[in-house]
């Protein structure tokens, strides 16, 4: 009997090892920040609903909006150490790596046609490269925005006017210096804790996409839109090196054609956000103002000397940047 019990267990144990079983797709996890509404939601529910329907059994795209995977800088540190599958980045990059900086300067970026030539002459050829030196693999260039002034105090018509406001700005030293140009006083805050601190008067005011001022509902606690415009910002759809090349080959093709075929969608769905949002904006009370942005242009020479000096190889990117303009 116990030679038979055995005969059992070994048949049993062998059939469940060569039993077909049904692998699970790989869950890929995609972190950002932006809350529900925004360009950010937008963008990458559109990019899974695509990838995914590419991926079929092999792996499915779960989007989790609204920091709730961290802040960018968390969500950057995941992807290096292999714990999250894919983020979008923006501003934030500057701290990877001074070139990525080269988007913080004001004015840079003339429309988005401006955007796709300084992507290949400047971006493929010097900024994916840095990224992947500190272990990030960029799939594609999405958008963040054109960025505008709010705050609580008076309207932002000329740089003179930011003397003393209380000013949060994303994590990137570079729009802290411009923004101390200006003469305001801003400080680095994490996009999940700033409706609270211009709520309570910590900071007075913000600068941000439209598609970020509207889903974030800054419009309840400020009372003041400039139209600046300072900055473009792109976002970068990024996996962690490590986990990317973990994937399946066909995997990591789907993905990556796919997200750079979603670009159009992005600016197509931002340039109609611009000018909806501005309506719903009004409409919820803000006062809004033109700036003169020749003013600002003036005031931002000091920002774009100290990158060509202080970033290797700064200027030269800079140059080709305007260079593409024309």
């Amino acid at each position: 009997m116990r030679l038979i019990k055995r005969l059992v267990a070994i048949v049993l144990a062998t059939g469940a090892l060569t039993t077909p079983a049904f692998a699970a797709p790989i869950e890929l996890k995609l972190g950002h920040v932006g809350g529900p509404g925004s360009l950010f939601e937008v963008s990458a529910l559109e990019f899974a609903k695509r990838a995914n329907a590419k991926l079929g059994d092999k792996a499915k795209v779960v989007v989790f909006g609204s920091s709730q995977l961290g802040g960018d800088k968390e969500m950057l540190q995941k992807l290096k150490l292999g714990t999250l599958d894919l983020a979008l980045p923006s501003t934030v990059m500057s701290t990877e790596s001074d070139l990525f900086g080269v988007f913080e300067m004001p004015y840079l970026v003339k429309d988005r046609e401006h955007m796709k030539r300084i992507e290949k002459d400047v971006f493929w050829p010097k900024l994916a490269p840095a990224g992947e030196q500190k272990g990030l693999k960029i799939l594609a260039v999405w958008e963040n925005g054109y960025r505008h002034i709010t705050n609580s105090k008076h309207p932002i018509r000329k740089p003179e006017d930011l003397q003393g406001i209380k000013l949060r700005v994303p994590e990137g030293k570079w729009r802290v210096k411009m923004f101390q140009a200006y003469g305001a006083n801003p400080s680095p805050m994490k996009l999940s804790e700033v409706f609270v601190a211009l709520q309570t008067g910590v900071m007075d005011g913000q600068e941000n996409p439209l598609t970020q001022i509207y889903s974030a509902k800054f419009q309840e606690v400020q009372k003041y839109l400039s139209l600046s415009g300072h900055v473009y910002t792109p976002a970068y759809i990024t996996a962690g090196k490590k986990r990317w090349e973990a994937l399946p080959a066909d995997v990591r093709k789907i993905l990556e054609d796919t997200a750079k075929e979603t670009q159009a969608f992005v600016y197509e769905s931002a340039a109609r956000f611009d000018n909806d949002l501005l309506e719903k904006m009004k409409a919820a009370g803000m006062q809004v103002n033109d700036v003169d942005k020749a003013a600002f242009v003036r005031a931002s020479k000091a920002v774009y000397d100290e990158f060509g000096k202080e970033v290797k190889g700064g200027k030269e990117l800079i140059d080709r940047a305007l260079a593409s303009a024309k």
